[in-house]
C-alpha cells in the first residue's frame, strides 16, 4: 500500500527543517522556560548527546544544569568526568544526596573511553563530562551511538574554541558567563536555526564580573590511570 505523506510527516523519527523535532527518548525541562521554548520539545532530550561550548571551565556551566539534575529520579546516580577543579562535597550536598554522585578522575584518551562505558550502560540519569579539546569527530560519533536509546543526559563541555569543528552531536550551545547572568547560544539543535542569544538567570560562587578573560583551560591533556569516586563529606 502506498505510504501518504502526510502520514510520514506524523512519524516521531521525521522532522522539518522549519520546525522543532519531538525527541523520542523523553525530554526533562532545563528549568528555564525562556530555554525551553527553543529546545525541541520543550526541553533537554534522554539518549541523546549534548555539547556545551565553554569560554573558561567554572563559569557557570554546572549551576546551568543544576534545575534539570534535580529533576532526575533520587535513585538514579548521576557521574562527573574529568571536572576541571576537585568536586566540593558541601556544595553538591546542598542540592543533591551525595550518595547519587559519582566522580571518575581521568586524563586525556582515557577521558572518552570512561564516557562511554557510563552511556552505554544506562544505569545513569545523567553524565558531565569535559572532554579534550583535541577529541575527534570519530570518538564523539562513538559517544552518541553510545547513549542512543538510554534515558540518560549526556552533557558533554567542550572549549568554546571547538565551535567552528563539526561534531555529530545533535545539541550543540554556547555558553558564556555574563554580567547579567549566563549567555546561551543554540548553535545546532533538530529544527531551524536559533538566531537570539538567551541571557539566563543563573547563580554562581562568585560574581559575573570577576571572571577573568585570560584563564587558561585546565582541561586534561595527558594519559593517566582513570580513578571513580563515590564523593562523600
Amino acid at each position: 500500500m502506498p505510504v501518504q505523506l502526510a502520514d510520514l510527516l506524523q512519524r516521531s523519527d521525521v522532522w522539518q527543517g522549519n520546525q522543532l523535532a519531538a525527541p523520542e527518548g523523553g525530554i526533562v525541562s532545563s528549568g528555564f522556560a525562556l530555554l525551553d521554548a527553543q529546545l525541541p520539545g520543550g526541553g533537554w532530550p534522554r539518549g541523546v548527546l549534548i555539547e556545551l561550548l565553554v569560554a573558561s571551565p567554572g563559569g557557570g556551566e554546572v549551576s546551568f544544569l543544576l534545575p534539570a539534575l534535580r529533576q532526575l529520579d533520587a535513585t538514579a546516580p548521576f557521574a562527573v568526568v574529568a571536572p576541571p577543579a576537585k568536586v566540593h562535597a558541601p556544595a553538591w550536598a546542598s542540592h543533591f544526596p551525595l550518595r547519587q554522585l559519582l566522580q571518575v578522575d581521568a586524563k586525556g584518551e582515557e577521558v572518552p573511553w570512561c564516557v562511554e562505558l557510563l552511556l552505554g550502560c544506562g544505569a545513569l540519569g545523567a553524565v558531565l563530562a569535559w572532554l579534550p579539546s583535541n577529541l575527534g569527530v570519530k570518538a564523539l560519533r562513538r559517544l552518541q551511538l553510545a547513549v542512543e536509546g538510554r534515558r540518560t543526559l549526556a552533557f558533554m563541555f567542550r572549549p568554546l574554541s571547538c565551535a567552528r569543528n563539526s561534531s555529530p552531536a545533535p545539541y550543540r550551545l554556547a555558553v558564556r558567563g555574563g554580567r547579567v547572568g549566563l549567555q546561551v547560544e543554540i548553535f545546532k539543535r533538530r529544527g531551524p536555526p536559533c538566531e537570539q542569544t538567551l541571557v539566563l538567570p543563573v547563580e554562581r560562587p562568585v560574581p559575573w564580573g570577576r571572571l577573568a578573560p585570560h584563564e587558561s583551560s585546565p582541561y586534561p591533556r595527558s594519559g593517566t590511570k582513570a580513578h571513580l569516586t563515590v564523593v562523600s563529606k
